[in-house]
């Protein structure tokens, strides 16, 4: 595919990820980055085998930067949640 094309279609879904997530109620924000984060595990596992199958090393590289970033966005996002759930506890309750 032409490399133009792909930076369009990159830059499109850019503008609409931003477009649907800045219109989402604060009261959703916990329920869905949880849901991004089962998404970004997809991603995980489509940058594992395409790393698998790539040949040149250059491909390599690339893929697994993508793992390594695949990976902070899924911990770091499960730790967020998880301190945001923790914010609805009460005080007295000792259940973690």
């Amino acid at each position: 595919m032409n490399p133009i094309i792909l930076i369009l279609i990159f830059i499109a879904a850019t503008l609409v990820g931003y477009k649907i997530i800045k219109n989402v109620p604060s009261l959703l924000h916990t329920p869905l980055m949880s849901g991004m984060n089962a998404l970004s595990g997809v991603t995980i596992l489509g940058a594992l085998t395409a790393t698998a199958a790539a040949v040149h090393t250059g491909n390599k590289i690339l893929g697994f930067i993508a793992i390594v970033l695949a990976m902070i966005n899924v911990a770091g996002g499960f730790a967020i949640t998880n301190r945001m759930l923790k914010m609805f506890k009460k005080k007295g309750d000792k259940h973690e």
